[in-house]
Order: C-alpha cells, then structure tokens, then sequence
C-alpha cells in the first residue's frame, strides 16, 4: 500500500470516527441541510459569519465514513476564511475528487483533504466526499439545501 493510500485510510477513520466541529453551532448566521440521496448521507452545515469571514463552522447528520471524514476536515479547513477564499477551495477540491490529484490548482491549498484525491477512482464516492462542501456553499449563498444530484 502507499503512503498516501496509508494517509487516506488513516484520515478517513480518524475524522469518521471522531469528527471535528461536530454538533450544533449556536448563533449560527448560515444554515444548509445536504443530502445524497445515491447513499443516503444527510448533513446539515451550520456556519458564523462575522466581518466577511467564517468565525465558526459545525456539522450534524448521519453519513458514511467519507462523508462524515470530508465535513470533519472541510470545517476546521474553512475556518477564517472568505466565502471568495471557501469558493478557491472548493473548486480545487472539486477538481480533485472528480478528476484526481494532477487537475487541482492548488493541492497545498486543501491541506489534509488532499488525501481525498484517490476518491476519484471511485465515483461513487465522489458525491460522498463532496456533499460537505456543496452543503457549505448552500449555507453561504442562502439556499438552504444542497443535493449531490
């Protein structure tokens, strides 16, 4: 197995296990609920917005091991950051997930979730991965709800 094999399973079960800014976010500004409803993972973001930037950011719902390891990482990633810098990251990490690790722009950027490049091989495991991060952009363009569909 590779090292960033390795990395990857020991990311997925570390943050599915025990996820990061899990739980309600009281005083939350923004709020999206996601669902995919290929697996079923539902995630609802909560997100603090002060001054331009996410102060806080938390996550709750039910889902599969990457779901629930991609939110983990994503939220402690996001933290003050612009909804213009949140936007860089999701396109680098979209590109990632769908298209793999030579398609992203800025894979340093992305910190641990680099090691979500290997979902690509998987699309199934695409929506999983990226679920988070279109719940999150939901929540800060005032939507409300996302879907992987």
């Amino acid at each position: 197995m590779s090292e960033l094999s390795d990395l990857y399973q020991e990311v997925i079960l570390d943050h599915g296990r025990r996820p990061r800014n899990f739980g309600p976010l009281p005083g939350a500004t923004h709020r999206a609920e996601g669902l995919n409803p290929l697996c079923g993972d539902h995630l609802d973001v909560q997100v603090k917005l002060e001054d331009g930037a996410v102060r806080e950011v938390h996550f709750t719902g039910t889902g599969c091991a990457i779901s629930r390891a991609s939110a983990s990482v994503m939220t402690g990633l996001v933290k003050g950051r612009t909804p213009a810098e949140i936007e860089a990251l999701y396109r680098t990490f979209h590109a990632l997930v769908t298209e793999g690790p030579g398609a992203a722009p800025d894979l340093e950027a992305l910190g641990k979730l680099a090691v979500f490049g290997g979902v690509h091989d998987f699309p199934t495991r695409v929506k999983c991965a990226s679920l988070a991060w279109h719940t999150l952009r939901a929540a800060l363009q005032g939507d409300g709800r996302a879907s992987t569909e």
